[in-house]
């Protein structure tokens, strides 16, 4: 894996610039518009200052309880002893919806500066990448384009910097895993991508590939000339030492719960499967699509005769599409194929799974970041997924003076986007003419949604109208990118055995 631009040199002063720009950005942004999460997290640094480990994962006075993996807690847990110089007041679990000027302020740091493990984890995965050949500007090298699709990615700047969340240090555990294993640091890639399990949950949707992937990779220690599997070559000691890992971080993470007897209470936490199928915003998925035909068969009495099978076939569904990937996995596919296996475990887990947030399509957004850049089919399916994806997070932010700061921030990102992609892949056809128009079409939705619907007679009998069909448009879109993801390029993933011969 070569490094290129951003790994040194001019290229790591311009890396170091993207960043100090980015950081900077965020800190403009701390007065801005913030939602309930940012409630949550001070209820959890209340909780985990305040009380006893045992009692953690029972604590209720807030309807914000803490429902993430006790690394987390952790982390919040030493997060409150900075946050009580700033402002004690905001230790006190009594004190619902506090939010002081000095609250705030710490809040919106801590964001910031957590995400220096995110720009580092960037750092390494420039270095990793391997894109199309650049030109003789800095400003065309894939290392460059990537490090400011990823630094500056427009989902992550509002999610976590307005409406407000800690997915930046997430993602950037996630990101330095994936340069570990393209490094070939298997064991190093396997302990972060196991901690990070224990910060966050949802990461689990993409751990079949991780363990796929490092059983082939790391386990079996030869080939045969066609690029199947030497099954004599299986290596005991490395999948024992792969275990001892994935053990270990567990028995830190979960063992003093074990002990207590509250891992029942922890799981029932993680998994509040009560919460029902769908989030009150629907996110844009298949669920989405499920519930906008249902709406309709219903209003023309036909949704019992045609729905009696749908269930069922989309279970059968998921399990395909997180499954489809691990097959092909079967063949040496190398770390590029690692990645699209977890991408595609992403958004088959957006697309189907329980009580999706509409958030949730960062997972397979940033990691297909890494991908845009070494391929023009990929880069278009980048371009499809992401202007979608990011359009869809829109109703997050609902208040009026962050309508033109979202609008510019995306207009910025997704101009940059195409623009960089289209001058790596010069002579290559990046979208069709059917992606082109229906990309064209957010900008009549969002007119329809954010400026004619307000001024309507409908707006107050019908207030959701704006979330429903900004779901149900983004669904299609994404829907779109899933298939054009899972069976259209797929199949690439296998090694040519005509050219191992």
């Amino acid at each position: 894996m070569a490094a290129s631009g951003a790994a040194g040199g001019g290229g790591g002063l311009a890396f170091l610039s993207l960043a100090l720009g980015v950081s900077l950005l965020k800190c403009l942004l701390i007065p801005a518009y913030y939602s309930t999460d940012f409630e949550v997290h001070r209820n959890w640094l209340a909780i985990t200052h305040s009380l006893p480990v045992s009692q953690w994962y029972y604590e209720a006075t807030s309807e914000w309880t803490l429902d993430y993996p006790p690394f987390f807690a952790w982390f919040e847990y030493a997060l409150s002893h900075i946050a009580k110089v700033f402002d004690p007041e905001m230790l006190n679990i009594q004190n619902l919806n506090y939010a002081s000027p000095r609250t705030v302020l710490f809040q919106r740091f801590s964001v910031i500066f957590t995400d220096i493990l995110f720009i580092y984890a960037v750092y390494e995965c420039c270095k990793c990448i391997q894109g199309k050949k650049a030109g003789k500007e800095l400003t065309e090298k894939p290392t460059f384009i990537l490090s400011i699709l990823l630094l500056w990615n427009f989902g992550l700047l509002i999610v976590d910097h307005i409406h407000f969340q800690y997915n930046g240090f997430l993602f950037g555990l996630m990101l330095l895993s994936i340069a570990r294993l393209f490094q070939k640091r298997h064991l190093e890639g396997a302990f972060l991508f196991t901690i990070l399990l224990h910060f966050k949950h949802i990461y689990l949707y993409v751990a079949p590939a991780y363990g796929v992937y490092l059983l082939r990779s790391y386990c079996f220690t030869a080939d045969k000339p066609d690029g199947s599997v030497r099954w004599s070559s299986f290596s005991f000691l490395r999948l024992i030492a792969l275990g001892f890992i994935v053990c270990f971080v567990s028995a830190l993470s979960l063992g003093p719960f074990i002990a207590l007897n509250q891992l029942p209470q922890i799981i029932a936490r993680l998994f509040p499967f009560k919460r029902g199928l769908c989030h009150a915003y629907w996110a844009p998925n298949f669920w989405a699509l499920y519930n906008a035909l249902d709406k309709i068969l219903s209003i023309i009495d036909l949704n019992d005769k045609w729905f009696g099978s749908t269930i069922p076939t989309c279970s059968s569904a998921l399990c395909d599409s997180i499954s489809n990937p691990h097959l092909h996995c079967d063949s040496h596919i190398g770390p590029r194929g690692f990645l699209r296996c977890l991408i595609v475990c992403a958004l088959s887990s957006f697309m189907f799974g329980w009580h999706v947030h509409e958030k949730a399509i960062l997972l397979a957004i940033l990691p297909m970041s890494l991908l845009s850049v070494g391929k023009s089919q990929d880069a278009g399916i980048y371009l499809l997924l992401t202007t979608t994806g990011h359009y869809s997070l829109f109703p997050l932010l609902f208040t009026a003076p962050e309508f033109p700061i979202k609008v510019l921030l995306m207009l910025l990102f997704t101009v940059y986007s195409f623009s960089s992609l289209k001058t790596l892949f010069r002579k290559e056809k990046l979208l069709n003419w059917m992606e082109t128009i229906y990309l064209i079409g957010l900008g009549p939705l969002e007119i329809c949604c954010e400026l004619l619907f307000p001024f309507t007679p409908w707006k107050l009998k019908y207030p959701f109208v704006p979330l429903f069909l900004t779901s149900v448009y983004c669904a299609a879109g994404i829907t779109y990118a899933w298939f054009r993801l899972s069976f259209t390029m797929l199949p690439g993933l296998v090694v040519d055995k005509a050219k191992l011969r």
